[in-house]
């Protein structure tokens, strides 16, 4: 998960990160922010996906630290191109894909 201690400390640090729908579906994103992002996709905070809003609640279940926006939106794209299966085994081993 997103540690919160590190995103105040560096505001530039980008996170791809996968959450997990109430109707168990997978959603990918990037932030810089995991805990505002998550308030956003569960209509606490203003904001959030037109996905998520009708699959609330929302739980982020796996995050990666990456070096900028760019590394970031590129990873997340590898990522949805992943099946269920294979996203299910990065979140469990916390792993690279």
């Amino acid at each position: 998960m997103c540690p919160s201690t590190l995103e105040k400390a560096s505001k530039s640090q980008w996170f791809v990160y996968l959450l997990r729908c109430a109707d168990g579906t997978l959603y990918a994103g990037v932030t810089t922010d995991c805990s505002r992002r998550v308030s956003e996709h569960n209509g606490i905070k203003k904001g959030g996906a037109r996905y998520t809003q009708a699959r609330r609640p929302v739980t982020m279940l796996w995050s990666q630290p990456c070096d900028n926006r760019a590394d970031a939106c590129r990873r997340e794209a590898a990522i949805k191109k992943l099946t269920r299966t294979k996203k299910l085994q990065l979140i469990q081993n916390n792993s690279e894909i």
